[in-house]
């Protein structure tokens, strides 16, 4: 009897861990689709890959639809073909297994076993199109396929029209001293790989952030240049003093949200902001991330900087 009991529990936390992929009663709608509404065509720009920590929750064996998964220690190395699909306005702003919001205009993906998080390169093999993609979430159920990407990331490969695409997967993997493993080719230094040339993506660590080379003619145009952009909302994050310190992070953040910086000085103190934003719902989903991930006192600016 307890060995029921313990595996209804099981297969009910499970349940709550997939649903980012799964259908429940929270989603108010029943089919899934493209987005419905009135937005700004996504950037579609390649996530970019940094070291970042494996989430030991994600690690644990699950049960779904009756099959069960064992999520990989590790995404090193990595390599796989099959079939992607992709979801979009049904899970839009609800929780992934990763415990972040589904952002469908953001670079992302589900897999079964890969470690959360981890970053994929997908290969469209029908055109030859590729992007980089975060994978934060569990899915998809469907026995023939191997991963599903966010809307953006479909329409940046060319195939959201048609539901499916054959596809193949490299995992790109950092370990802790920014050496890189792209798929089954063997390991390169970060400056080896950084430096690979337009086949690879251009990469920011988090971790080496405060060693991030800034070049000094940068800083004193971006210092002295009109701080005037387009209208539209800001999340302020920081207020620094150093323009170094605040160019590095600027580029990890944008890096990592995918949207764009700026640093504006106003009264001798540089205020790093993200934006412009003209949607209101991206904005809400990106504050709430910052505030959850380092910046709880991060805040909306609506004005023209």
């Amino acid at each position: 009897m307890m060995k029921l009991i313990f595996r209804l529990i099981t297969a009910v936390a499970a349940v709550m861990i997939i649903a980012g992929c799964q259908s429940s009663g929270r989603y108010a709608q029943k089919q899934d689709s493209e987005p419905t509404f009135a937005y700004e065509a996504p950037l579609m720009e390649d996530m970019q890959p940094r070291y970042e920590p494996y989430k030991p929750f994600n690690s644990r064996p699950y049960e779904i639809l009756g099959n069960r998964y064992y999520p990989l220690e590790s995404g090193k190395g990595f390599v796989q073909e099959g079939i992607a699909s992709w979801y979009g306005q049904k899970f839009h702003g609800h929780l992934t297994s990763n415990g972040e919001t589904y952002n469908m205009f953001m670079m992302t993906a589900a897999h079964k076993t890969l470690p959360l998080p981890s970053f994929v390169k997908v290969t469209n093999l029908s055109n030859g199109k590729t992007a980089v993609v975060r994978v934060n979430d569990r899915g998809p159920f469907h026995p023939d396929r191997v991963i599903d990407l966010s809307y953006a990331a479909a329409k940046k490969l060319g195939y959201q029209q048609h539901g499916t695409a054959r596809v193949k997967l490299e995992v790109i993997h950092f370990d802790k001293d920014n050496n890189v493993t792209v798929g089954n080719r063997p390991t390169v230094t970060y400056e080896e790989y950084a430096g690979a040339g337009p086949s690879e993506p251009a990469t920011v660590a988090v971790n080496a952030a405060a060693k991030f080379s800034v070049d000094e003619t940068d800083l004193k145009q971006q210092d002295t240049r009109s701080t005037n952009t387009d209208d539209g909302m800001f999340i302020q994050v920081a207020a620094l003093s150093d323009l170094k310190k605040a160019k590095s992070v600027s580029t990890v953040l944008s890096a990592l949200y995918q949207v764009p910086a700026q640093i504006p000085l106003i009264d001798d103190i540089y205020k790093l902001r993200l934006g412009p934003l003209k949607d209101r719902f991206q904005l809400k989903m990106l504050l709430e991330e910052l505030k959850n991930n380092g910046y709880p006192n991060a805040y909306k600016v609506e004005e023209t900087l």
